[in-house]
């Protein structure tokens, strides 16, 4: 079951409104990174709005969330485009030769012209930060955004503001040095009175305790004062982190050519992907068998849950119900044997998991709860046979 605590979410979302506000930006959810609507009551108030990939986020948050609406996609098609010019706030696109496209239709659409709907293109820094080569839209030979040289000489009628996304879990330092690039390579376009936005997307880790807020505050304001221009950041993962849990049920345990494996009713592969894209190791703990299933689902204290560690007599290597030889969560040490219906809590499982998940060989899909300041759990989806037959068909 995916448990998601409301206070941990208004902690995050008090955190962020409390730094948007000092740096003088507006600030926006990434659904690619989180997506549970439901929850949407308790960010609305400390958030300005949602980011979306495309037409169906973009309605979500129309639906849902009903704030601001910033929209990008790394192509749209003809409809997509005819329906986001209704409501969305802004519309960057990827490159030059989708604007082209499209530059008419936009332009003559009403909300353009009466300054509702914006137009915005995203750029490639060519300034990779990251560590991770699959997460790096700056390598060599990108799809994602307009480099310096492709821009020289064209014409950018109807746009009016920069959008770049180059970070990934990173801190400040980060941003600054993105900044850099961008003003090098961009800050032409940006001094001009033409451009009145600046979108520096996500991957800003605000809501980690050593995260350098008072260094992106500082950023943000001279972003605002170098170009006067609107600032905008698109966070997922520091309104969701720490946020969710996924309890996981042992199914079974076995030796085999002296690796121990465990089991479990939990697919790294379906239910947790970002464990093997990243790759990315979560925080496991054993649950004592006298635990509530009400305990709170992002506090670890007490006697009750007891941490896995990298080594130790107890030694396991957690393990999906799929058949895919790499449905592989990690190796894992336990204070005691495990033993079939014992439960696992794995932590920071709500951003990029739920908005990630498949149905996989099958696998039943874990079920979807809010957990409120009391305790109690508020379960808001369960998944059925029906769910995966209707998937396909």
């Amino acid at each position: 079951m995916y448990v998601i605590s409301i206070p941990a979410l208004q902690r995050n979302a008090a955190l962020l409104r409390t730094v948007k506000e000092a740096a003088g930006c507006r600030l926006v959810l990434a659904l690619k990174g989180f997506a549970c609507w439901k929850t949407f009551p308790y960010l609305r108030d400390d958030l300005d709005g949602c980011c979306a990939s495309g037409l169906w986020e973009a309605r979500l948050a129309r639906e849902h969330f009903q704030k601001h609406i910033v929209t990008y996609s790394p192509a749209y098609d003809t409809a997509e485009v005819a329906a986001l010019c209704e409501f969305t706030d802004h519309l960057d696109f990827n490159s030059l030769s989708q604007w082209e496209r499209f530059r008419g239709q936009v332009l003559a659409h009403p909300r353009y012209q009466s300054g509702k709907l914006r137009c915005g293109l995203r750029v490639n820094p060519e300034c990779s930060t990251g560590h991770t080569a699959m997460y790096d839209p700056c390598s060599a030979g990108s799809r994602l955004g307009i480099t310096a040289g492709q821009l020289a000489g064209a014409d950018l009628t109807g746009i009016s503001g920069l959008h770049f996304h180059t970070l990934c879990e990173q801190n400040a330092d980060a941003l600054e040095t993105t900044l850099a690039a961008i003003d090098e390579k961009f800050g032409h376009l940006l001094r001009s009175p033409q451009f009145t936005y600046l979108n520096m997307g996500g991957g800003h880790w605000i809501t980690k305790p050593f995260y350098d807020r008072e260094m992106l505050i500082r950023l943000v304001r001279q972003a605002r004062e170098r170009y006067g221009v609107e600032v905008w950041l698109e966070p997922g993962e520091a309104v969701a982190i720490h946020t969710g849990v996924l309890r996981a049920t042992v199914m079974d345990v076995f030796k085999s050519t002296g690796q121990r494996h465990a089991i479990l009713s939990v697919s790294a592969t379906a239910h947790m992907p970002d464990v093997l894209e990243m790759p990315y190791r979560p925080d496991v703990f054993l649950v004592d068998p006298a635990s509530s299933a009400a305990t709170p689902a992002v506090t670890f204290e007490g006697e009750n849950y007891h941490p896995a560690g990298e080594s130790g007599p107890w030694l396991y290597r957690l393990g999906g119900p799929t058949c895919l030889a790499g449905d592989v969560i990690g190796d894992f040490a336990f204070a005691r044997a495990l033993v079939p219906g014992d439960t696992l809590v794995f932590d920071d499982m709500a951003h990029y998991t739920m908005v990630k998940t498949t149905l996989f060989n099958g696998v039943k899909h874990p079920p979807i709860a809010l957990q409120h300041a009391d305790g109690r759990l508020e379960i808001l989806r369960e998944f059925t046979y029906q769910d995966f037959q209707d998937r396909l068909a």
